[in-house]
């Protein structure tokens, strides 16, 4: 059986970013909610475990707990919230300091050396984000780091429980990695069997198992996601899969094109202009949220039909859901993280639905997506195309939808990645695109007073699209983007660009 990481989920927003830190390390590892027990644990094949930090304090009525077997059961790192945790279940204490550290500290190793901060310096940068610390050991710990305000910044058993009350996960702890990594492998003696090779070998004998003789539909939307769940299904299970490609009308300038291009000889594909029924069901709607749940259900919609036509008894639909999808939709899997937005294919889907689902990529990152691409031979052109939300321009158009303001946003999206290409930064930054904001302004376009529409730019750098930076691009670029847009868009006469990183923002304006 594949070791596994658990890391139990207590609500941090960085928990997430915990879960990349261990596939990073070549340890597989998924995010299980607080109250799991230690048999489920176990029966999944879990050799470690890992508390995230939270929101709340231990003091609070109905804050998250644990079930105490998994103290004794598993080497365990705590982490903020996750050490008070532990400290608090082993009969230590933790007080309440009355106001909250954020931000960077220095945190100092104390003897005897612990195997956790090996290879570190005697003092260390570290980022705090708390309000509660331990200030009594249980029996059998000890301190192995203090900072100038806490004399327990990092405790241990000596051998297999830690915790920390800062934050390794993140950037601003730079040699944070490190530190989860001797975990990983000098405490708990994990070998990183987690590789591309290994998850597609495991993931085709579990799509077999799951598909067994029954017939499947992709929904292919010409991104890597759904690109690199095609190529998996169908090595899994040959030509009883058939992509479905829906024109909704709010696709990119030629996308109908060139998935045709790309797909059309790869997979049987079927494409089906579906524009006037998704625009027909958006007419009037604002609401971002109820955006997506429309466009999740007319999907749905549309691949049952075309399911049916096949005349296979096609009885399950293909997604190609990533981690961060389920995870800012706050699925089923989190009871404590808030929900950020709902993903149209996670939270927008009908419950009524005619066809089962195979998410084979639901537990990947988009890293993560793109090597196991490259390991099933698909082109680099395409697993490094820039990523695209499944409801497309739905959500790039704020306020409501219609044709005109579609092909409006169309052109300046295609104009911004046109001019990024040329000038070789396509592939240096993760995600670039337009938003037709609901902005008017005046303006003065031929001598003549005008009244049009705003378009801001969004460029970002990410690793894992759950932090991301707005990408530094070079003001000559961004001013022939923009003279280029309000010269060839009629009806736009301004453009912004996005220095907004995530969070507080997130990549998409809606």
């Amino acid at each position: 059986m594949r070791e596994t990481v658990a890391i139990l989920d207590y609500g941090s927003q960085y928990t997430q970013v915990i879960a990349r830190r261990v596939r990073e390390a070549g340890v597989y590892c998924e995010v299980f909610a607080h109250d799991v027990s230690a048999g489920e644990l176990t029966a999944r094949g879990v050799r470690a475990v890992i508390l995230s930090g939270g929101p709340a304090s231990v003091h609070e009525a109905g804050a998250p707990s644990i079930d105490r077997t998994i103290l004794d059961a598993f080497p365990v790192l705590g982490i903020c919230y996750g050490m008070h945790l532990m400290a608090q279940v082993l009969g230590g204490a933790v007080a309440a300091e009355g106001k909250r550290e954020y931000g960077p500290a220095e945190f100092e190793s104390l003897p005897p050396a612990s195997a956790l901060f090996a290879g570190l310096a005697p003092r260390e940068r570290a980022w705090m984000s708390h309000g509660d610390s331990v200030s009594r050991l249980p029996q059998g710990f000890h301190a192995i780091a203090r900072t100038d305000r806490l004399a327990a910044a990092a405790m241990s058993d000596g051998a297999r429980r830690f915790g920390v009350q800062f934050h390794p996960e993140v950037a601003h702890t730079p040699n944070g990695t490190l530190i989860i990594r001797n975990f990983l492998f000098n405490v708990c003696g994990l070998t990183g069997d987690w590789t591309p090779a290994a998850f597609v070998e495991e993931a085709i004998r579990e799509i077999e198992v799951a598909v067994g003789a029954r017939h499947a539909v992709c929904g292919l939307s010409g991104g890597v996601d759904s690109a690199v769940a095609a190529a998996l299904v169908a090595r899994a299970i040959g030509n009883r899969l058939t992509c479905v490609f829906i024109d909704t009308g709010m696709l990119r300038k030629d996308e109908n094109r060139e998935v045709v291009a790309a797909f059309g000889e790869r997979v049987p594909l079927v494409v089906v202009d579906a524009s006037a029924r998704f625009l027909a069901r958006l007419a009037g709607v604002v609401e971002p949220e109820k955006k997506r749940a429309i466009i999740g259900e007319e999907f749905v919609r549309c691949f049952e039909e075309e399911a049916e036509k096949l005349g296979t008894a096609a009885e399950l639909l293909v997604q190609g859901t990533i981690y961060p999808d389920v995870i800012e939709s706050k699925s089923r899997d989190s009871k404590t993280a808030a929900r950020i937005k709902t993903h149209h294919n996670v939270g927008g889907l009908p419950e009524d639905m005619a066809l089962g689902v195979v998410e084979p990529l639901r537990r990947l990152f988009k890293d993560e997506v793109r090597r196991v691409g490259a390991e099933l031979g698909l082109p680099e052109d395409l697993l490094w195309r820039h990523p695209f939300p499944g409801p497309g321009l739905a959500v790039r158009v704020i306020g409501p939808i219609d044709r005109p303001s579609l092909d409006m946003l169309r052109e300046a999206d295609a104009i911004f990645l046109e001019e990024l290409r040329a000038a070789g930064l396509y592939r240096d930054v993760a995600q670039a695109f337009a938003v037709l904001t609901s902005t008017q302004s005046v303006g003065v376009q031929g001598d003549f007073r005008t009244y049009g529409r705003m378009v801001a730019l969004r460029a970002v750098t990410t690793d894992d699209f759950m932090t991301a930076d707005w990408a530094r691009l070079p003001y000559d670029l961004l001013a022939k983007v923009s003279a280029r847009i309000v010269n060839e868009v009629p009806g736009v006469n301004r453009v912004v660009y996005d220095v907004s990183s995530k969070p507080p923002a997130t990549i998409e304006w809606e």
